[in-house]
């Protein structure tokens, strides 16, 4: 696995008021589902555990998605935007959700939901 991969995967679980660190194993739940996802210490996920970009990467830019890409820094990899995520979630959202653009009411309304449930599980990331 990439290592820029691994990195952004450890600081969303460290960035995870529900994630806990025990015997090196980080666990949280997923941001849509709740199920239980794991990932290494040095951020090798244990499972089906994937990188979620909230906000999709590609709305980044979009005048019509620019107040929920303003919400995280208008960085798509801003610590804020990241999250765990099962990979049937992941996977789903990307198919029903983000490939519909910030055009599509619907698919606002799940990101802004996500969004809201990411921000709410926020805590600072850990000093370098």
């Amino acid at each position: 696995m990439r290592t820029v991969l691994r990195r952004r995967l450890l600081l969303a679980a460290q960035t995870d008021a529900q994630a806990q660190l025990k015997d090196g194993i980080w666990t949280t739940r997923c941001l849509h589902c709740r199920r239980v996802l794991q990932l290494r210490a040095d951020g090798e996920p244990l499972g089906l555990v994937t990188l979620e970009h909230v906000v999709p990467q590609s709305w980044f830019g979009l005048m019509p998605a620019q107040l929920l890409t303003s919400r995280v820094g208008d960085d798509a990899d801003d610590p804020r935007n990241l999250a765990l995520a099962c990979a049937a979630c992941n996977h789903g959202k990307g198919r029903r959700h983000d490939a519909h653009g910030p055009l599509d009411t619907r698919a606002v309304e799940v990101v802004t939901a996500l969004l809201a449930t990411r921000l709410s599980r926020w805590r600072a990331p850990p000093s370098p």
